[in-house]
């Protein structure tokens, strides 16, 4: 069933989450947030990170080492802006989430790079 996003999201939720916009760096709410928890999908509640794989990246977006399943996530080629990188999207409902690059700290040196509003936290 395809959900009215526009009546559910706000517009920023809406530009970033389904339409592949990317909030501000610096401006979200849990770029520098460190509460023990689950950081769930906005549109579905998907589970995708724990608090446990944050670190911060001093990027301004909340930085993930991995997710908390591999199936939770989607991996795809993003071409836009004249470059090559992976866009991570819920695999649940699809919802933009950011992009995954290869620089972040051992042992995997990912760094989930992800938009605060596309996200919602849940205490532990």
């Amino acid at each position: 069933m395809q959900k009215d996003w526009k009546s559910i999201l706000t517009k920023e939720e809406f530009l970033v989450c389904r339409e592949k916009g990317t909030e501000p760096a610096f401006s979200g709410n849990y770029d520098k947030f460190y509460e023990d928890g689950i950081y769930l999908c906005k549109c579905c509640k998907n589970q995708l990170f724990s608090s446990k794989e944050k670190f911060d990246s001093g990027s301004g977006w909340p930085s993930f080492t991995a997710p908390i399943t591999k199936e939770n996530i989607l991996y795809i080629k993003d071409t836009s802006h004249g470059m090559t990188r992976v866009e991570v999207q819920c695999s649940k409902c699809k919802s933009h989430l950011g992009h995954v690059f290869n620089d972040g700290p051992s042992p995997n040196f990912k760094r989930f790079c992800i938009n605060s509003i596309s996200l919602k936290f849940k205490n532990s």
